[in-house]
């Protein structure tokens, strides 16, 4: 039998309990990722916040810019496709100053329109503060005043890239929850009766050889990283590819006394006073 609370008549009812929206709490949890970096959009900072997997470049508080050896840069994801020709790249990379940086530069000689060379940069952005924001054993440090090379070009606020970096965690947990695969070498696998690979999928396939990394595939194939990350990690879980574990570690050397220095005798047990033990075991 269910009893049903009522609330007598002439009286006041309890008050709801609070119900804290999943919106909300998503931004919480992204607003712990760096405390330090909320820090600094807070007092509008302007300087590059180097942690352990990457960099992370603040103009007034917003991030203009991101980089992680982890992640392809901004000119592969413009080069490998013939986005942008190399020559004008460099030109643009070598004349960027103060002053003019090189996207500036890169929109003024009508090479690339603008909103083509904002979209590879904010792609480039998440994909780099994705690796930069992963948690890390070492604290962060901010340099003030210092800018990229690049120049400004569309900044991003930090709650944006935050949450954007928690739903991108979220979403690689649902498709395979081990991260083994994200920074290991790749070795390919063979399933049975494992789904057909996409054609994205099966470029990745084709780079896989045991020595090569996610990352390495992604900047083989001029993709951003996390991109590279969601297809392995699909791989993994339809069985296809695997990660290649570290080798366990070597055991160090048995330390030998120094020279003149003589290791204290162990006289051999008594063999005899542990047979005697063994056959008074036995008896009882």
């Amino acid at each position: 039998m269910t009893l049903v609370g009522t609330t007598p008549q002439g009286t006041t009812p309890p008050p709801r309990l609070p119900v804290r929206e999943r919106s909300t709490a998503r931004h919480r949890a992204g607003a712990g990722l760096s405390p330090m970096l909320n820090r600094l959009a807070a007092e509008r900072a302007t300087g590059v916040l180097e942690r352990e997997r990457g960099s992370l470049y603040l103009a007034e508080g917003r991030v203009v810019h991101a980089e992680s050896p982890l992640a392809p840069g901004l000119d592969v994801l413009l080069l490998t496709h013939g986005t942008l020709d190399p020559t004008v790249w460099r030109a643009a990379v070598e004349g960027a100053d103060q002053r003019y940086g090189a996207a500036r530069l890169l929109l003024d000689t009508g090479r690339i329109p603008r909103g083509a060379l904002e979209l590879c940069h904010l792609g480039a952005l998440y994909d780099a503060a994705y690796f930069a924001l992963a948690p890390s054993s070492t604290p962060g440090r901010f340099v003030y005043g210092t800018g990229h090379w690049l120049g400004p070009l569309l900044p991003v606020p930090v709650d944006a890239l935050e949450r954007e970096t928690v739903r991108r965690r979220e979403l690689l947990d649902r498709v395979w929850p081990d991260p083994l695969a994200d920074g290991a070498p790749l070795r390919r696998t063979e399933a049975v009766a494992a789904p057909p690979a996409t054609a994205r999928q099966s470029a990745v396939l084709a780079l896989v050889n045991g020595v090569r990394t996610a990352s390495d595939i992604a900047r083989e194939l001029g993709r951003q990283a996390f991109h590279t990350l969601v297809d392995v990690r699909r791989l993994a879980a339809a069985g296809l590819l695997t990660a290649l574990l570290p080798p366990p570690p070597v055991a160090p050397a048995a330390a030998h006394p120094p020279p003149g220095i003589s290791m204290p005798r162990v006289n051999d047990p008594d063999i005899g006073l542990l047979k005697r033990l063994r056959d008074a075991l036995e008896a009882l």
